[in-house]
């Protein structure tokens, strides 16, 4: 149980998410770009050696053939996106402890921010679908050698232009099946840690730099840990050709399995973890920065 009741404002959580989730997507997108490349290249044929050999080798390679700007291929569409998408994950969350609460100085369980967690990502699909259908298939197509869209925005015209709404919003229910778990996990481990990491005496509103990155890092790896197959299966599905997976995920889930085994569900793991902890450290960070910012210019909010 949280040691000690926090002021919940979730218009605060909006502003200091948003700048947060800016954090993230800088210190993150290269390896995101690696995690989906690797979760997308084709299977080998008999005798030939794979695209990439694993992390260190997909990471080589983008660098010597693309240079430092193939690592963020596809940015423009998650740092569009991430503001308002990472505002709204925080004003989930902060919406969802206020609504537990019968009294505003009421401590909520650890159950209760799991919950809140698991609301802030049914907050944050409707923003990420699409983001992350662009972004995917931004960042495989230079791995193809094929160019098919000049940015994000040709990507959302083109999809919009052949299948309408839906072919922005392919694998809608994947990235809810991803972001609702894992979101619970991501926010309760945090508030959990921060719990522990607090010296004894002192208020976890004081929590020193390091502590919060120490925190915020292990959310982002527990959140992961959830989070990673799932994310296979959706990055499969929203780059897969049209009709290729009529079923949906339970298409791409026997088909994952037939052919590559279960561990396949977990393709990309080491790129995910390598990012986990930077990444989310970096979000927390900008998050309590900002929200002790706005708690010094607008205390009232």
């Amino acid at each position: 149980m949280a040691k000690e009741p926090q002021p919940i404002s979730p218009l605060k959580n909006f502003f200091a998410g948003g700048f947060g989730g800016v954090c993230l997507v800088f210190v993150g997108h290269p390896l995101d770009t690696i995690k989906v490349r690797l979760q997308t290249q084709p299977k080998p044929q008999p005798g030939q050696a794979p695209l990439y050999s694993g992390t260190f080798d997909c990471f080589r390679k983008t660098l010597v053939r693309e240079g430092v700007r193939g690592l963020y291929r596809g940015m423009a569409a998650p740092i569009v996106g991430v503001t308002p998408m990472y505002a709204v994950c925080f004003f989930g969350f902060g919406l969802g402890k206020r609504l537990q609460q019968r009294k505003p100085d009421d401590v909520l369980t650890y159950p209760q921010l799991f919950a809140a967690g698991m609301l802030s990502g049914v907050f944050t699909t409707v923003i990420m679908a699409p983001g992350e259908r662009i972004k995917c298939l931004l960042q495989i197509q230079a791995a193809t050698g094929e160019t098919k869209y000049s940015g994000s925005l040709d990507c959302a015209k083109q999809l919009y232009r052949e299948a309408g709404i839906r072919g922005v919003y392919k694998g809608t229910v994947l990235t809810l099946m991803r972001d609702v778990p894992a979101s619970g996990m991501y926010f309760m481990t945090y508030e959990w840690l921060k719990n522990i990491l607090t010296p004894e005496g002192k208020s976890v509103r004081d929590l020193s730099v390091p502590r919060i990155l120490v925190a915020g890092g292990l959310a982002g790896i527990f959140n992961w840990v959830v989070a990673i197959p799932p994310d296979v299966l959706k990055s499969r599905f929203q780059t897969a050709p049209e009709g290729k997976y009529p079923n949906g995920f339970r298409d791409v889930l026997r088909e994952l399995v037939r052919e590559e085994g279960v561990a396949s569900l977990y393709k990309g793991f080491t790129a995910v973890m390598i990012r986990a902890f930077p990444a989310n450290a970096a979000c927390f960070l900008g998050f309590e920065v900002a929200m002790k910012f706005l708690n010094w210019v607008a205390p009232g909010l």
